[in-house]
């Protein structure tokens, strides 16, 4: 296709917003900045060793007790510079950051807030796996909005169901920005040569069956009994209950492992666990869970906590981490039935049934 016959990510925020008449642009003016932010992050990443950026950052642990990487805080900061000025925010709040980030007196101040991991997988980056950013835009509440007011990590805990808009960065072979305004979801592609988004994969759509699923095997002495069920099914293949084979994966980057399942169905699950029962889950739900149970839900697949919608959750605090499945819709629903009934006994496994023997 010819540069002309392209369409770039301006161009079709343009035709979007064309459905509503009377929008500011507000709205577009703030993706395209969140769009220059993944740009220049891309660019750090695709340096790698030769950009000084690589380990540790000497000393610092964020919010979540986690290491932090250098490109950890240097995402962090190019989404801030970003998007702190345009005056489309009211503020901000970041998995890297403690409290939520108010714009400066300086800057004049919007009705949206942005939320988001700037880079999601970073302890994938010394050895050169795709990592991601992951992002959200939510509506200020309208006090905020009236009175200009410093924002609160209150204002943050919406559901996700009132997202305005997600999606997330790709750096991988190439760069991808795949977005929901909700109106399904489209992927762009960087031309590093234009430092342009182009639309690449208009209307993506996750197939609804699937013969693949992505866990963390190490952590199956801590899983619940229907994530066991679940996983112990597929392990079965042909053989097993559910008549086929499947094929297991595992990154360890949320963003490698969403993009995958996008592209060619999947189930993902990182679900909630007894390995630390001070924490109902490993995953951001505003930074990571929201954001991508959104995308997946406008690509027709499903994403749930195992035992409710993620969209419907509401959020209690900034960096409230939560259990997460999403990916094929019949997949997850599947393990939303599981979690339903009543946990299998040992008396359905034959090695613990009645012998004839002691029968009467």
């Amino acid at each position: 296709m010819s540069l002309a016959q392209r369409t770039t990510l301006t161009q079709f925020l343009i035709e979007q917003r064309r459905r509503f008449p009377s929008a500011s642009g507000d709205f577009n003016a703030l993706v395209l900045d969140v769009a220059l932010a993944c740009k220049a992050i891309a660019r750090s990443v695709a340096f790698g060793a030769l950009g000084g950026v690589l380990g540790a950052q000497s000393g610092s642990i964020n919010v979540q007790g986690e290491e932090q990487k250098k490109l950890d805080v240097i995402s962090n900061e190019l989404f801030v510079r970003a998007n702190e000025w345009g005056g489309h925010l009211a503020g901000m709040a970041s998995e890297e950051m403690d409290e939520p980030y108010n714009i400066p007196s300086i800057y004049p101040r919007g009705k949206y807030l942005l939320v988001f991991d700037p880079l999601d997988g970073s302890s994938n980056i010394d050895v050169n796996v795709s990592v991601g950013s992951i992002f959200s835009i939510l509506r200020a509440p309208q006090d905020v909005i009236d009175s200009g007011r410093d924002v609160t990590a209150a204002d943050f805990l919406q559901p996700g169901c009132q997202q305005l808009a997600a999606g997330y960065a790709l750096y991988g072979p190439s760069t991808m920005l795949v977005l929901t305004v909700g109106t399904g979801v489209h992927g762009f592609t960087l031309d590093p040569n234009l430092g342009e988004f182009f639309l690449s994969h208009p209307d993506i759509r996750v197939p609804e069956d699937t013969q693949e699923f992505a866990i963390n095997a190490s952590n199956s002495r801590f899983w619940e009994p229907p994530v066991k069920r679940y996983v112990d099914e597929c392990l079965a293949g042909k053989t097993g209950p559910r008549g086929k084979d499947f094929n297991m994966r595992w990154i360890a980057s949320m963003v490698a492992e969403a993009h995958r399942i996008l592209m060619r169905g999947g189930v993902f699950l990182y679900p909630r666990d007894t390995k630390d029962p001070s924490k109902p889950g490993r995953l951001r739900l505003l930074y990571e869970a929201n954001p991508v149970g959104f995308i997946m839900e406008q690509a027709g697949g499903r994403a749930s906590t195992g035992r409710e919608p993620i969209l419907t959750v509401q959020p209690t605090s900034l960096h409230q981490r939560i259990g997460l499945v999403f990916g094929s819709k019949n997949e997850v629903e599947r393990i939303e039935r599981y979690h339903r009934e009543p946990a299998p006994t040992k008396d359905d496994n034959p090695l613990f049934g009645e012998r004839s023997l002691f029968r009467d």
